[in-house]
């Protein structure tokens, strides 16, 4: 965990001795200001950026903080900014680039040209309304990159070190292809996005290339997809009941609203999938009791937030802005809420987000332990399932892609490997049929 800077930590500790705050409790506060500074180095988070705390607070909550932590979370962030907007101008000038610059790695020794980099990479994804997960991933591969260069200067680095980096991978490191390709994504973003040297990047030949492997995904039976739904409790068997029946990714399971279900059509819309695609699906009849019954206790939960006076949901972007109050409005309300309101510091009050995807894929590898299965199963494998499934009942492979949402229907082939072949290899003429 990142230590408070010693001029920081000593402003800190004053405020609080000066506050009444007994000691114990002191040390309360100090870890949650060494969490927040720890959250910003690993996420390349500028600490005294508007939208930071705000992050940390939302972080906080996926993890099942208690309200009376985030309580002291957003006290200690409080004074840490406080402390760096007012009294560190004054006293340490020039320490100050040096405390709040953040945006390092975690090993903290990158150039001082690499938080730049970083800062671009985090407008670059967001003007091209890239995913979280995005950044994360090219930051994550960024920061590798930047470890293995020795922190050169970013001007200075050329396709050689590019070569050598992803060689390295292959080599040295044993990665598997798609890794690798990972690798290679991120860098030709950063020369072409952040460096602005698309030309540059050409890497034809010099590389060694990983080996790639013909991957059949795990597929379960029907009879295993029932057995690991009955071991699971609500809200978390809904959710897998909708991955399997729609074949959806867990984050577009997570990131349907109330609205998105339409009940007089029997039809679910999957907004802003994978690649940013929309996509209807319908709804399996054998649930919509259920959906039924989990929309009434949704609306008990809504008006329980609307009497606490909660400022709504969180919503897509800039839609806030632009739909106002909408954020409290039911349509709007996740299908599958967090347990727990998120503190949101700027706003001075409290949001809700939807059920964090950690916490379903615990419930599914539990559920799978209890049933003994000997397959690997994960939140994946029912969407595996859902397409093989309807594979094996000889539903066209046009139709399922559609369905899956993939671009190429080579991606949906992959499923051709998954069920017995039930083609007659025998030689006949269909006028003999």
């Amino acid at each position: 965990m990142r230590k408070i800077p010693e001029n920081i930590d000593a402003i800190f500790c004053r405020r609080m001795k000066n506050a009444g705050i007994a000691f114990a409790l002191q040390q309360e506060y100090r870890k949650w200001l060494r969490f927040y500074l720890d959250f910003c180095s690993k996420y390349y988070l500028a600490p005294n950026d508007r939208a930071t705390p705000e992050q940390f607070m939302q972080k906080l909550t996926e993890k099942g903080q208690p309200v009376e932590k985030q309580k002291q979370a957003f006290q200690s962030v409080k004074v840490y900014l406080d402390i760096v907007a007012n009294e560190l101008k004054q006293e340490e000038k020039q320490n100050v680039r040096d405390v709040i610059d953040l945006t390092t790695t975690d090993a903290g020794k990158e150039a001082a040209g690499w938080s730049t980099v970083f800062s671009s990479l985090k407008d670059a994804i967001r003007l091209r309304n890239y995913s979280k997960k995005t950044f994360k991933t090219y930051a994550s591969w960024i920061n590798r990159f930047a470890w293995f260069v020795k922190s050169k200067n970013p001007e200075e680095v050329v396709i050689d070190d590019v070569k050598q980096f992803l060689t390295d991978l292959a080599v040295n490191r044993n990665v598997a292809a798609t890794t690798q390709n990972q690798a290679f994504n991120a860098l030709l973003f950063l020369f072409r996005h952040i460096f602005g040297r698309p030309d540059d990047f050409d890497v034809k030949s010099g590389v060694v290339r990983a080996k790639s492997k013909k991957y059949i995904p795990v597929v379960l039976s029907r009879e295993e997809v029932d057995q690991i739904i009955s071991k699971m409790r609500q809200p978390y068997s809904l959710v897998v009941k909708l991955l399997y029946g729609c074949g959806l990714r867990l984050f577009e399971a997570l990131n349907l609203r109330v609205q998105c279900l339409d009940f007089s059509e029997n039809i679910v819309t999957v907004h802003d999938g994978k690649g940013l695609k929309d996509r209807t699906l319908p709804l399996p009849m054998t649930v919509l009791t259920e959906l039924h019954a989990h929309i009434e206790q949704l609306r008990v939960l809504h008006n329980a937030d609307l009497d606490q006076n909660f400022l709504g949901v969180f919503m897509p972007n800039s839609a806030d802005r632009k739909f106002r109050n909408q954020a409290r409005d039911f349509s709007w309300q996740w299908l599958f809420p967090a347990k727990a309101l998120t503190l949101v510091p700027e706003e001075g009050g409290y949001r809700r987000y939807h059920l964090h995807e950690t916490h379903v894929q615990k419930a599914i590898r539990s559920a799978v332990l209890r049933c003994q299965l000997t397959k690997r199963a994960t939140a994946h494998t029912f969407r595996h399932s859902f397409a093989s499934h309807l594979l094996q009942a000889n539903y066209d492979i046009r139709t399922i892609q559609k369905m899956l949402g993939h671009t190429d229907v080579r991606t949906t082939m992959i499923y051709t490997n998954t069920v017995r072949s039930r083609t007659l290899k025998e030689q006949k003429s269909p006028l003999d049929f």
